[in-house]
């Protein structure tokens, strides 16, 4: 009973010690709402309203219908230019592509051979001018081929393929990147908060009256563990509900409180990590050091950015030994499936072995550093 008294008051202590960096404490908030939105849609998922110019130098009836063939949302009403006048428009920014069309184009269609389009881009806005290259090469190519067979028929096949997208119907890339956005802030800040606290009270002096008080080292990692965990809980729940469901419209097909109790197991994980990291770090510059190659990998392996299969085949058995994996499994399950507790219990399971096997490791390190300084 006394040491859980003990790993009260000094959580109660942890917290106060928190709150009182009231600077922290905002970019906090700030992390889980304000980056997870810009995270979520700053990165365009499709192009919209592009300008487009075309050079028609055919003047037929085909370059005529591959101008109409491009409107809005996509691309704004195209607008007739010279060639001389392609260079200018572009140095000056007036229009993003510049069709080209040649002259005899459609009376080279309609004799079998192969005329070429020019696509001029202004390379500068990359992000658009890569997606905007690939729609305007799906949508003259549709106009041509439908041309060269005199049909806008598709041409007839003994099997129709049906798409539905499960989970996404509208195939929504904030949807995803929301969520992935919020996880990676929960693992960041779940390593950082603790093994600070640990580097935070060895700089100030203060672990020497830990020191000198009856208590145990794994009191004192609990301790550490409850107080960030309580407050990083809770900016995770704000940012679920009033961010990613409320403000960039994620559903939650699956139960909150099976996410938060998995989130919870995730953060014994990544505390026990950032305990860790604390105890083999002498100073807060090589904690920053240990932070950032532990951290990026723990990101970029998660199966977050990029799925699992598609990672190198030597990588994927390491990744295992990752939570971060286990965790996107599992709360992707649980908020894009649906998935209750007995489709995802062996994810969660793994989570805690390694949980386990985290916070036991830390609380040795611990214990050591402890008995060196002593």
């Amino acid at each position: 009973m006394r040491g859980f008294e003990n790993i009260f008051w000094l959580g109660i202590k942890e917290m106060r010690s928190l709150f009182a960096s009231l600077l922290l404490v905002l970019f906090i908030v700030y992390a889980f709402t304000v980056i997870v939105y810009q995270q979520a849609t700053g990165v365009p998922e499709t192009i919209f309203n592009a300008s487009v110019a075309v050079v028609d130098e055919d003047r037929s009836n085909l370059s005529g219908r591959l101008r109409d063939a491009i409107y809005p949302p996509y691309f704004q009403t195209p607008e007739l230019i010279e060639s001389s006048e392609i260079n200018r428009v572009l140095d000056d920014g007036e229009y993003l592509f510049v069709v080209v069309i040649p002259p005899g184009f459609e009376a080279d269609i309609k004799a079998g051979r192969h005329p070429e389009i020019q696509l001029d881009i202004d390379a500068t806005a990359v992000r658009q001018s890569s997606l905007g290259a690939t729609y305007l090469q799906t949508i003259l190519s549709t106009e041509i081929s439908q041309f060269a067979a005199r049909s806008d028929q598709p041409s007839r096949s003994f099997v129709k393929l049906q798409t539905h997208l499960a989970f996404n119907p509208n195939g929504t890339q904030a949807w995803f990147t929301s969520i992935v956005a919020v996880l990676d802030q929960l693992t960041m800040f779940a390593i950082i908060l603790t093994g600070a606290a640990l580097i935070r009270e060895r700089e100030h002096g203060t672990i020497e009256h830990l020191l000198v008080m009856p208590l145990k080292p794994v009191e004192i990692v609990l301790s550490k563990f409850w107080a960030n965990a309580v407050f990083i809980v809770s900016v995770f729940t704000f940012s679920m509900l009033f961010i990613v469901e409320g403000v960039i419209g994620v559903p939650m097909e699956g139960s909150r409180i099976l996410l938060l109790a998995g989130t919870g197991v995730y953060l014994l994980a990544t505390s026990a990590i950032g305990i860790f990291l604390g105890t083999i770090s002498r100073s807060m510059a090589q904690f920053a050091l240990l932070v950032l190659i532990t951290i990026i990998p723990m990101m970029m392996l998660s199966g977050g950015t990029t799925p699992i299969e598609s990672q190198p085949e030597l990588l994927q058995p390491i990744t295992w030994f990752l939570p971060s994996r286990h965790y996107i499994a599992f709360s992707t399950g649980v908020i894009y499936r649906g998935a209750g507790l007995d489709v995802l219990w062996p994810e969660l399971l793994t989570i805690a072995g390694l949980g386990g096997a985290f916070f036991l490791a830390s609380v040795l390190q611990f214990r050591s550093s402890i008995s060196v300084s002593k």
